[in-house]
């Protein structure tokens, strides 16, 4: 049996951190599906510290690449995706840990387990329930600029993210001395990949979120004027 893992809890590692993290049992985030020849399904776990984790648990859910030609479990792709944009500076779920085991039935086994983004929540729900009006507009510009300078960043580091939705975009609101501050986090990492350049990357995800955001005309002009000013070009093609 052979096991790929990275550990980043201290009590948990190797073979026994993989059957600890498999045998947790939680609430579905994202109930089990079929695809990718195999079943993938996210679970929200209350470990007895209180402390909250995301165990996402595949079977047989795999992808192909000319690297790995006869698959590779999705979840080491998005591992390298949250190891590649922590170094980053890049905001986005902690990871603890992530394993993946051949198995004779299965053919894989894989984990990926992160640590609760806590305080964020989908950026279009902070939305409906008024957050925008609550805090105002300079804070919305702040909340703009630093999803900007993520997605730069990202780009920068010839990251694309590949499903950039606006639901994959969460916020929150950090209460300071000096007043309330916008932090913003990318999630479902699944997909990303390197691309040669940092270009290709930039103008892909770009069009993907006007695509699937409903930003307004005035929002998505800061929100590229703020992108273009922290990733040091203009990116051509562009709806503005």
């Amino acid at each position: 049996m052979a096991v790929e893992q990275a550990s980043g809890h201290s009590a948990s590692s190797g073979q026994q951190g993989f059957d600890h993290y498999w045998q947790t049992r939680g609430d579905w985030v994202e109930e089990p599906n079929r695809r990718r020849g195999g079943e993938s399904g996210v679970q929200r776990v209350l470990l007895p510290d209180n402390h909250m984790i995301y165990v996402k648990r595949q079977v047989g859910h795999i992808y192909r690449s000319p690297l790995h030609p006869f698959g590779r479990p999705t979840v080491l792709r998005e591992r390298d995706a949250l190891r590649g944009l922590s170094k980053l500076n890049v905001r986005v779920p902690r990871l603890l840990f992530s394993g993946a085991q051949r198995d004779q039935e299965f053919g894989w086994k894989a984990l990926l387990v992160t640590a609760s983004l806590d305080g964020f929540e989908e950026i279009m729900q902070w939305y409906a329930k008024g957050g925008r009006e609550r805090y105002g507009e300079a804070l919305h510009d702040q909340l703009l600029k630093d999803l900007a300078g993520n997605l730069a960043r990202m780009h920068q580091g010839r990251w694309q993210h590949s499903c950039l939705y606006i639901k994959h975009v969460f916020v929150r609101v950090v209460e300071e001395p000096n007043g309330p501050r916008a932090e913003v986090a990318l999630l479902d990492l699944e997909k990303c990949r390197r691309r040669f350049t940092a270009s290709a990357a930039s103008h892909r995800d770009l069009k993907q979120l006007r695509r699937h955001s409903s930003f307004s005309d005035a929002d998505w002009k800061k929100l590229l004027y703020f992108y273009e000013t922290a990733f040091g070009s203009v990116v051509k093609g562009l709806e503005r």
